[in-house]
């Protein structure tokens, strides 16, 4: 990977067990298909897709599952020489059934990624990436991942280089812990240059039912640019100085899964090809054109199974 155009993303790798029996629970459920997931894995892939350099920094088991993921994010063209296998422990897994009220059926085994340490790292080749992305759904929940996670973070903003963050709250897996998300998102976003969230996401982390009264709480913590995707109403961006709601592309959505890390991979693609990334960050009409970008990338994933299944090529996006 050359430092011009490269971005590695860190969290977590993981099996999602998908139940395909219609309105059961996981207790009734007899039939799962087994698929990638993992959010900063997903935006990697997301990267690769679109003809950018991107790697990806975790851990899974040295097992069929970890062997299975690996080889999933390869074919998407992903680096995966800075996955780890550790022997002592399993791939981490999330067992999901959809029921008719909407609500999920949600069992989630932890396992290898929490075991990412610092001292097993290539810290040399992480340091040459232009950007690094860090995408949190289960990275912050505890073990050596999360003291890794902000050591890395701190050794990018020393390194001069740009920091991604995306909090991804999952309620199945905070709603016991909401003020220890909140705090560990805090300190984040206050390393953050570019901060993804969802309109949830926002509320939950500065309390503010206002759109931009809770961006510009987000700027306060230190964010420099930030984007609150609003599903099909767009993406509300602010570099602090200026915001607006940049409109979406209308689409008739299958599945939504993955859209929020095809909307990030898709904007760190464009970000890693810029040579003056804190001048794109002032330029408000140039942000409007990359999140315009990262927008029909994220529609076009809701229009297919899967997250990283349906991510789309340039000439899919040039199509739409």
């Amino acid at each position: 990977m050359t430092q011009s155009n490269s971005v590695v993303c860190i969290g977590e790798l993981l099996i999602d067990f998908f139940c395909t029996d219609i309105n059961v629970s996981l207790k009734e459920g007899a039939n799962f298909l087994k698929q990638a997931g993992g959010a900063p894995a997903n935006v990697s892939a997301a990267i690769a897709k679109l003809g950018g350099k991107a790697a990806f920094v975790g851990k899974v088991g040295s097992d069929p599952f970890g062997e299975f993921l690996i080889e999933t994010i390869e074919q998407a063209q992903v680096d995966t020489s800075m996955i780890l296998k550790d022997p002592s422990i399993m791939t981490t897994m999330a067992y999901v059934s959809l029921q008719s009220n909407g609500e999920r059926d949600f069992v989630f085994s932890r396992g290898a990624d929490e075991k990412l340490s610092l001292e097993e790292l290539d810290i040399d080749k992480i340091q040459q990436a232009k950007i690094l992305h860090f995408g949190s759904a289960t990275a912050l929940l505890g073990g050596e991942s999360v003291k890794t996670y902000f050591s890395l973070m701190q050794l990018a903003k020393e390194n001069n280089q740009m920091i991604s963050f995306d909090p991804n709250y999952r309620d199945a897996l905070w709603a016991t812990r909401e003020k220890e998300f909140i705090e560990l998102a805090k300190q984040g976003i206050a390393l953050a240059d570019f901060v993804k969230v969802s309109e949830e996401e926002l509320s939950i982390i500065t309390g503010e039912q206002d759109l931009k009264k809770g961006v510009q709480t987000l700027h306060q913590l230190g964010g420099k640019v930030i984007t609150v995707t609003l599903g099909s109403k767009g993406t509300f961006l602010s570099n602090g100085t200026e915001s607006t709601t940049v409109g979406s592309v209308a689409i008739k959505s299958i599945d939504s899964t993955g859209a929020g890390d095809a909307f990030v991979g898709a904007t760190l693609y464009q970000f890693a090809q810029e040579q003056d990334l804190p001048a794109i960050f002032k330029d408000f009409s140039r942000l409007e054109q990359v999140i315009q970008f990262s927008n029909k990338v994220g529609a076009l994933v809701c229009t297919k199974m899967g997250a990283i299944a349906a991510l789309p090529s340039h000439e899919e996006i040039k199509a739409l």
